[in-house]
Parts: structure tokens; sequence; C-alpha cells
């Protein structure tokens, strides 16, 4: 194979995009899943979005000169989140996709990040078995949720539009649950819009960047999330990750006519702290 490795370019996201999503579908399809991506342009936004914002890293495989592959990684904290990572289906099995892998863990080394996280959909059997060998442990166990937000408000906690001004009280909110903050996306989020905040006996108690699959939320309790949870307007992407053993929190969810539409596995490499309070991770950690 003549592979070779680059970094991405924004005019690369059509590619990327139409290949993450034949990918992520001929997967789903061989496990009768529904697909990551629900189009061709929606995989391409979401390309578009992670190589516009200079705090994710993108690397391009191309064989031959044909581009037949990428991966990313999130370098907005301390903790490096990598994926998502697809291979045009046609070439995998084939290690690109660990040439791939290779290529992004590196990079978070050099950079000094004390340790790299990712979210693995349970019923694909090989990523499994490659992000072991590189060295990854399996943390936690995700439920994927998905369906129509109850629109309820829970007594006492009031969700609102974060701002600027919140930065300092969720990063203070955050450490001592992750034991690291999330500022970097946290910032991007409020920039966009999407994030939102829970206050609570006057103060800051939760907030989540989005409800979704690339937002992640943190609370000092259960009532934190279910609020969040409530007050969206939908779930972007195929739904957000809710811990599976937060059995409190999934009888919620499904008492409430949300449904659990596969599992995920949490894995890490490096520093990695128990979390300490109530959390939903992104797709990426």
């Amino acid at each position: 194979m003549d592979l070779k490795l680059r970094d991405g370019a924004p005019e690369d996201a059509p590619v990327i995009g139409q290949i993450a999503f034949e990918a992520f579908k001929a997967i789903a399809d061989q496990h009768n899943f529904p697909p990551d991506f629900p189009s061709v342009e929606v995989a391409v936004m979401v390309a578009s979005w992670l190589m516009s914002n200079p705090g994710i890293y993108c690397v391009v495989a191309e064989l031959d000169g044909k581009i037949v592959g990428s991966n990313f990684l999130d370098e907005r904290g301390p903790i490096a989140g990598i994926g998502p990572i697809s291979v045009e289906p046609a070439v995998q099995n084939q290690r690109i996709g660990r040439a791939l892998m290779v290529d992004v863990m590196e990079r978070a080394r050099a950079k000094g990040c004390a340790g790299m996280r990712l979210v693995q959909l349970a019923y694909h059997n090989r990523p499994l078995c490659l992000y072991t060998k590189l060295g990854f442990d399996a943390r936690e166990e995700l439920s994927t949720m998905q369906g129509t937000p109850p629109g309820l408000k829970i007594p006492g906690y009031d969700v609102r539009q974060a701002t600027d001004a919140d930065l300092d009280a969720c990063n203070t909110l955050c450490e001592p649950i992750h034991g690291h903050r999330r500022a970097g996306e946290l910032r991007d989020a409020i920039q966009m819009g999407t994030a939102k905040v829970v206050e609570h006996l006057g103060k800051i108690t939760g907030y989540c960047t989005s409800i979704g699959w690339f937002g992640h939320a943190v609370g000092e309790t259960n009532n934190d999330l279910k609020a969040l949870i409530a007050a969206a307007d939908s779930y972007a992407g195929p739904g957000f990750l809710c811990p599976t053993r937060n059995g409190e929190l999934m009888r919620w969810c499904l008492e409430h006519g949300l449904r659990n539409v596969h599992q995920a596995t949490l894995m890490t490499i490096g520093l990695y702290s128990e979390p300490r309070g109530a959390y939903l991770p992104a797709v990426l950690y």
C-alpha cells in the first residue's frame, strides 16, 4: 500500500463526510442499528464543523493519492478526545484505521495531553480490540438515549441559556466531577448558543454544552441532568449518552418516553479520574 497521512484541510470535508457516512452506515446495517449519520449532508456538515475549529486536529489517510479515511483529535482541554474515525468500506481491515489512531495518539502525547478518551460503539468488536491493543481501558458502559424531550420542568431547577459570565462557575462545577475543566468546549458552546445552565437555590448546579451526541453535561445531582434533558429542544445526532450504571437517571428517561438506541463504551488511556457526580459524556468523552 502507498498509504500517506497528512493534515486535513477544509476543502476535504465533502470527501471525509461521504466516507464517514458510508463507513458508519455499512457497519450499522450489518448489525441492524440506525446509522450515526442520517445522511451524507449531515456527515459533511459535522466534518466541516470539526475542521473549522482551530482546537480540533484532523488527519487524512490517502491511498495511492485518494482520500480513504480520517480521524480527529479534540485538543481543547487537558484530556484529548478522539474521533470520529472512519475508513472507506472497500479498504477496511488493511491497518489504515490503526495508522490513523497512532497518528492522533502520537500528536496528543507530543502536545503533553494528560490522557486520551474515546467512545466506541459496543456492537462493533473490531475497534474495541484495536483500541485495547493500543492501550485503552474500558471505563464506562453508556446507553444512547433518543426520543422527544419531555418538556417538563423539575421543580426548583431553572434552566437558561449560558453566557460568558457563567464560565467560572461551570468550570468550578466540572473540576471536582471529572478531575479537570472542559473550558474550551464550554466556551465554544456558549459562542454557538447551545450551552445551558441549571440554577438551584440561587446558584449554578449544572450545565451542558448541548444534550446530544457531541455535547457533555455535569451536575451536582441527577435533578440537574433531568432538568437539562427535559429542557432540550431536541437531541442532536443519534441521541445523548447516559452512563448505564446511573439507574435512577436511566429509569427517569425510560419513564418519560425515551428509548435506548444502542450501547457504547467509554475508553481511556492516561489520566482518568472516576467521575464524582452526575454527568453525561459526549461521543468524544
